[in-house]
């Protein structure tokens, strides 16, 4: 997961997943991306190796519901990082030499691209104190959805998301149901928005870095306009539903109390300059990296890490207050993606031998061959795990079927290839739309939802997520595979 432009990870810019030896957005030729380490350690890991990874979901899920007090603590969620993580770390660092440490070195390299992206946008949003209050009718919610999910492409899934979530809580604070309103937002604004530009999503990016044009992205628009028009649709129908209820179970108008508003204002000119910054950081990079001048390493982060200091200190303390900020909800998203990065390490790799023919995996070889079938296998995999690296694995999968070879700007020949660029756009749809499934799909998902949460939204669990997802998201899904793929 690395970065990004403000969506999910990071490892994306920096890592070249599959086969031959290539070159990151450093310019450093990883020897571990070559043919004679990937597949074969993909080919030598052995299933067990992702127990660990879904020990981790499963106490994700269930620990919530099941010891919930034990849970909140973030130390209590850093204790089961580090279990969970140890296994890998002995695995990967010790048992299976020098390649298992360099995978360990290029998550490590990943995490905290990742962690410092999304830890700045973190913070310096929180300098930007909206004043006032919009009114959180059904009308205005669903506008404010809208304009993130157009705003996701120009700021990235993470931007938009933290820029806006707390605005929209606020204007929804005399709401007693709203946890739909941020499941839609999650849905939109963290995750199916950004597709239109490689700045929306980590995959995005990372096709650009690979020889994708720029505006390929765009052609994408007709699944982008179904996606969020549905969703936008459905939204707005349930929030009339859900004000409706109110209005008949509570005593005085609810309509009338949400209407109640002030004018707005955005104050915290330095943090707005800071975020503008960070934009504009993650494209000179990613341009320099697409023309062959990548950027040392650790500039990138560098940058955007003295943007995020300059931003708190020049930021005032009365802004941070009325927007009740705190270091809690990226504390805890540190934490457990810190053990997600690590564990999911070796399931990525055996995924990566699958795709290359390498291995089996319960006895079946890899056949994915078309379009539609690289949309849900890519989606599918992309709930749980990076969308940048899966991406990747199944852009080379699909250079594979003609005879392309997976190194320099394949994926760029893959966009202009008559052949191919049907899988493209079905590889990179599946990858952006599909992390809205879980809350693990995409890290500004869990980072909304621990904002939401913090601001007194009693959010659903794990699997309650899963519930709106699959009755929404699934149903939607097979609507624009049969559309489009």
């Amino acid at each position: 997961m690395v970065h990004i432009p403000l969506g999910r990870s990071l490892g994306a810019n920096t890592v070249s997943i599959v086969i031959p030896s290539s070159v990151d957005r450093h310019g450093l030729t990883l020897a571990l991306a070559g043919s004679s380490v990937r597949p074969m350690l993909g080919a030598q890991l052995p299933l067990a190796s992702a127990l660990p990874f879904v020990a981790l979901l499963a106490a994700i899920a269930l620990l919530p519901l099941v010891a919930p007090r034990w849970w909140h603590p973030n130390h209590n969620k850093a204790l089961l990082a580090v279990v969970v993580s140890l296994p890998v770390l002995w695995q990967l660092g010790i048992a299976l030499g020098e390649p298992g440490r360099a995978v360990l070195v290029e998550k490590l390299h990943d995490y905290v691209g990742f962690i410092v992206v999304i830890g700045a946008l973190f913070v310096i949003t929180g300098g930007i104190h909206v004043q006032g209050s919009l009114s959180g009718t059904p009308l205005v919610n669903t506008g404010m959805l809208g304009l993130g999910a157009v705003l996701a492409n120009l700021l990235g899934t993470t931007g938009a998301s933290v820029l806006l979530i707390r605005p929209l809580v606020r204007a929804n604070k005399s709401r007693r149901r709203s946890a739909h309103i941020v499941v839609f937002f999650i849905f939109l604004v963290a995750n199916c928005g950004g597709l239109l530009t490689p700045m929306g999503d980590p995959p995005l990016l990372l096709g650009f870095l690979k020889g994708v044009p720029f505006e390929w992205t765009l052609r994408l628009w007709p699944q982008w306009l179904t996606a969020t028009g549905a969703l936008l649709v459905i939204f707005n129908l349930w929030d009339q539903w859900a004000l409706n209820r109110e209005e008949r179970e509570r005593p005085g108008s609810q309509l009338e109390r949400v209407m109640v508003h002030e004018p707005l204002r955005v104050n915290g000119a330095a943090s707005v300059a800071a975020l503008g910054g960070v934009v504009l950081t993650i494209i000179a990079a990613g341009r320099a990296a697409a023309d062959g001048r990548p950027w040392a390493v650790g500039r990138q982060e560098a940058v955007i890490a003295l943007l995020a200091l300059i931003a708190y200190g020049a930021a005032s303390s009365e802004h941070r207050e009325r927007n009740a900020f705190t270091f809690g909800p990226i504390v805890e998203v540190a934490v457990l993606f810190a053990a997600i990065f690590v564990t999911m390490a070796p399931v990525l790799e055996i995924l990566n031998g699958w795709s290359e023919g390498a291995r089996t995996v319960l006895g079946m070889r890899f056949g994915v061959t078309h379009p539609w079938e690289f949309f849900w296998t890519t989606g599918a995999l992309s709930s749980v795990l990076d969308n940048a690296p899966t991406y990747l694995a199944f852009a080379a999968s699909a250079a594979g079927l003609e005879g392309m070879p997976a190194h320099g700007p394949f994926i760029g020949a893959l966009a202009h290839h008559p052949d191919t660029a049907g899988l493209l756009a079905a590889i990179s749809t599946g990858a952006v739309f599909m992390g809205a499934n879980t809350y693990i799909g995409n890290a500004p998902n869990f980072m909304v939802k621990a904002i939401a949460e913090e601001n007194g939204i009693k959010m659903p669990s794990f699997f309650g997520y899963m519930a709106y997802s699959c009755g929404i998201l699934l149903p939607l899904f097979v609507a624009i595979t049969l559309l489009f793929f």
